[in-house]
This record gives C-alpha cells, structure tokens and sequence, in this order.
C-alpha cells in the first residue's frame, strides 16, 4: 500500500470513527441531520459510480431513490411492524429492476441524449406517483409502522436509525472500494477514458455500463428506503429532477473520481444548505437560501476545479510554490 492509499484510508477511518462517536456530544437535531446527511452521502455514491466511474451523466437518479423510499411504505402492512429482513431487499430490488429497464433502453443512446432519456424516465416514474391514487397524489402517503426486526434492531428509536444508517454507509463506501478496484471497475475506468478502445481489445462495453447502472440504482433505492423509513413519510417531491440536480452538484463539489469526495460533497452541500437557511445568521435574506447556495457552489468550483477533495494538494502546491519563490530570491 503506497503512502496515498495509506493517508487515505486514515481519513475514512477518522471520518467513520467521528460519524460513530457524534450521538455522545450531538443532539436530538444533530442526530436526526446528520442521519440525513449519511443517507444522502450513500445516494452520492450511488451516482458516483456513474459519472465518476463510468463517465455516464444520468440525471434520473432521484427516480431510482423515490422507488425504493415508496415500496418501502407501500410494502409495509398498515397494522403491524414489517420485517426489516425482506422489505429492506424488496425495496433495493424494487429500484434495481426499474434501473435495469431504464439502462437497457437508456444505454442505448450517448451524450446529452442519455441525459435527456435518464431524465424523461425519472419524470415518467415522478407522474406515476404524483397523479395516480398508487402513490397517494400530491399529498404522498404515510408509514405508519417502522420495519425492524424484533428483539435486535427497532428503527423506531432516532439512535438506532442513526447507527443503522452509518452501517449501511460504511458497507456501501467499502463495497464500492472494492467493486471500482477489481477487474469489473478498471472496466468501467476504461469505458470512462476511451470507450472505443475499450471495443477493439475485446471488451462488450454495454454489459458493464448495465450492472454499473444497475447496481448505482440499487444503491440509490437503499438511501431512498432509509429516507422513507426515517422520515414516515414519502410523496412525489422526492422523484422531482430537482433531486437528480442537487446531487449531481455534490459529487461535483466533492471531487469526481473520488469515492471520498462524494461524502465530502454530500455533507458540505447539507450543511451549506442548513446555513444560509438559517434565519438566526441571515435574517428575512434566509427565505433566499439558494441564492447564497448557489453563489458559493459557483466559487467553489471555479476556485478548486477537483472539487473540495483536492483542496489539500491544492494548498501544499500554492504553499510550496511560494517557499521555492522566496528560496529562489533568496539565492539571487
């Protein structure tokens, strides 16, 4: 393992050993945003895979998250607690066979034709349930029995969501790890830097941008399963492309290519969100919030082009730059 790898794991481990250690000193709020944070570092992973991964724009995966947020409810019986150990693979399943279908038709076309497709499916599932009694209208529907599994695991209690959601984030990111470090993710690196060349030694290009699809739309329906089951309560906001946006926007803050930059990108975009929300610093101006989002999103960008990841290589060379300047002049 080279020194890289070595710092970066030290900073997972930080990062997952803070998340673990929060609920001694955060409170009731901090828990119940930090728990959002986590499920929404996991739907930022799951489009990692793709844009960072693949080189595949898709700008429908808020569908893919809203799937697996509603079989979580309309799964659920209305009288008793569901058994986390079947509704929890239901749903996954659920976005993963509707991503399956989208990518066997979407992956047929490239560029901003795929955009557009991937979006015209996710506004497709977003009428499904916005003007159909399925998914309750306008008004959503609500869980009214959390899952769990009796005697060991109730999500009913904000700490064993929070805990539980920071395993699942921990098994995503590793699994991840994994997948984009073995044979099936170089392909996927290959695809990403010269998919023609990929063609002509040998490689079938669209079975590996399927599972990729596939799996990144598994994912995304496990943080849409977490959100449904935090929250108790789902409605058709939740497939809008304004979703699909928003996390492209933090996996692009965060640092493409950079599994770690989607976690840094999905929790400086949530708590930049919670900070020009707060009325407390901003006044009557926080009813504008995504202006003063926006703006900084925008700097932050123009300022640091590998995204919030690179900011530390980005002070060591500014840095070094200017100790090598000042030692020049002092030599002359």
């Amino acid at each position: 393992m080279n020194p890289n790898d070595n710092s970066k794991l030290a900073f997972m481990t930080a990062v997952f050993g803070l998340l673990a250690a929060f609920p001694l000193f955060g409170g009731s709020f901090g828990i119940d945003l930090v728990t959002k944070m986590m499920l929404y570092a996991i739907l930022a992973l799951s489009l990692e895979l793709l844009v960072g991964g693949s080189g595949l724009v898709c700008f429908g995966q808020a569908a893919f998250f809203g799937i697996g947020a509603y079989a979580a409810v309309l799964l659920s019986p209305q009288n008793e607690s569901a058994s986390l150990l079947w509704l929890l693979p239901a749903s996954v399943a659920a976005a993963a066979v509707y991503a399956l279908a989208v990518g066997a038709l979407s992956l047929r076309t490239k560029g901003v034709y795929f955009i557009m497709v991937t979006l015209a499916f996710a506004q497709m599932a977003y009428f499904v349930v916005h003007d159909t009694p399925l998914g309750g209208g306008t008004d959503g529907i609500y869980l009214t029995m959390k899952p769990g599994i009796a005697g060991l695991l109730e999500l009913e209690q904000p700490l064993v969501m929070y805990g539980f959601t920071l395993g699942c984030l921990v098994a995503v990111f590793l699994f991840l790890s994994v997948l984009l470090r073995s044979r099936f993710g170089r392909a996927l690196a290959g695809i990403r830097v010269n998919e023609q060349r990929m063609k002509a030694t040998g490689f079938s290009t669209y079975p590996y941008k399927l599972a990729a699809f596939t799996i990144s739309g598994a994912i995304a329906g496990l943080a849409g399963f977490l959100f449904g089951v935090m929250d108790g309560f789902v409605n058709p906001e939740m497939m809008s492309w304004h979703l699909s946006g928003a996390v492209l926007v933090m996996i692009i803050l965060g640092g493409l290519g950079h599994l770690r930059g989607a976690l840094i990108g999905a929790f400086a975009y949530a708590l930049l969100q919670e900070f020009f929300k707060s009325e407390a610093i901003w006044g009557a101006f926080a009813k504008h919030w995504h202006l003063g989002l926006g703006l900084t999103i925008i700097a932050a960008v123009a300022l640091l082009p590998r995204g919030l990841v690179g900011l530390p290589s980005e002070i060591k060379s500014r840095l070094t730059g200017r100790l090598s300047g000042s030692s020049a002049e002092g030599e002359a």
